[in-house]
């Protein structure tokens, strides 16, 4: 569906009725289920116009970054209250599994959490905790925003849990991992991950060791019946991932975009202003 399409089944709606016909799902699960890929812009910092920039080009979902992002969970509580009329659906990448801030950010109404550096069973099953109300989990009920509403198992049927894999000791446990219950997918983490089995940074979309592993890591979160995830950085490593068998896909910050976007314009005007020069040196 175009982003227009999006808007259109969405725009108008009273929030009862977009929850109908989504079926009480979060936008990143409708998204997920209707498209074999999905493609993501990130923010690092407070901004008014990128995550809605994404989304009038066409992403699909917008991360958060908490982790490494001027970001904190604040930040993000109103971020997420502007998109919520937006059709986007928002993840939140989190430093580790303290559920309080997961609950936070959770309760202003973000669709996913993306729990970074999991290298073990126990640490993913404790995201996952975080999500979940008790006797299932330690999550604290708190809605922030009226239209999540107060059914405890929609609050928690609606939230995506992805576990980052982005260390060799989290490749040699990913098995493990991706049997834990309630887990929605695995998202490599490419830098951290060739980093810790001792390569460079340029080493992470080209080394066969770094990609065997992101295929290993692919294939056991594939069988598990998990989301494939991974953060490429640009396009082409996007077309790439998508390629190698990852459904989620990160492409760009939204300060990449901005640059890229504003080298394209000034090679253009550069370009004018080299014929013109050219053509004048030409008749002299």
């Amino acid at each position: 569906m175009s982003t227009a399409g999006r808007s259109e089944a969405t725009g108008g709606m009273s929030t009862a009725g977009r929850s109908e016909a989504t079926g009480g799902l979060s936008r990143f699960q409708v998204a997920l289920a209707e498209r074999p890929h999905i493609f993501g812009g990130w923010v690092v910092g407070p901004t008014i116009l990128g995550p809605e920039s994404f989304a009038q080009t066409g992403y699909d979902y917008v991360g958060f970054d908490v982790q490494h992002g001027y970001l904190d969970d604040a930040d993000v509580a109103l971020l997420l209250n502007r998109l919520e009329y937006v059709p986007i659906a928002t993840a939140v990448r989190l430093p580790s599994i303290a559920p309080a801030p997961i609950g936070r950010v959770l309760d202003a109404g973000a669709d996913a959490i993306i729990v970074a550096m999991i290298e073990t069973a126990e640490q993913a099953a404790e995201a996952v905790a975080a999500t979940r109300f008790a006797p299932r989990g330690v999550r604290s009920f708190g809605p922030l925003r009226a239209s999540l509403g107060v059914d405890v198992a929609a609050l928690e049927s609606r939230v995506s849990v992805y576990a980052m894999v982005e260390t060799a000791r989290g490749l040699a446990a990913v098995d493990e991992i991706c049997a834990v219950p309630g887990l929605s997918g695995i998202y490599v983490g490419p830098a951290d991950l060739a980093i810790s089995m001792g390569h460079g940074l340029s080493d992470a979309w080209t080394h066969p060791d770094v990609l065997d592993a992101m295929a290993q890591i692919v294939a056991a979160a594939t069988a598990a019946g998990l989301v494939t995830c991974v953060h490429a950085g640009d396009g082409t490593i996007g077309n790439t991932a998508a390629r190698m068998g990852f459904r989620m896909i990160t492409l760009a910050s939204e300060s990449q975009a901005l640059r890229k976007g504003a080298a394209i314009h000034l090679a253009a005007a550069n370009a004018l202003s080299d014929e013109k020069a050219a053509g004048d040196r030409g008749y002299n």
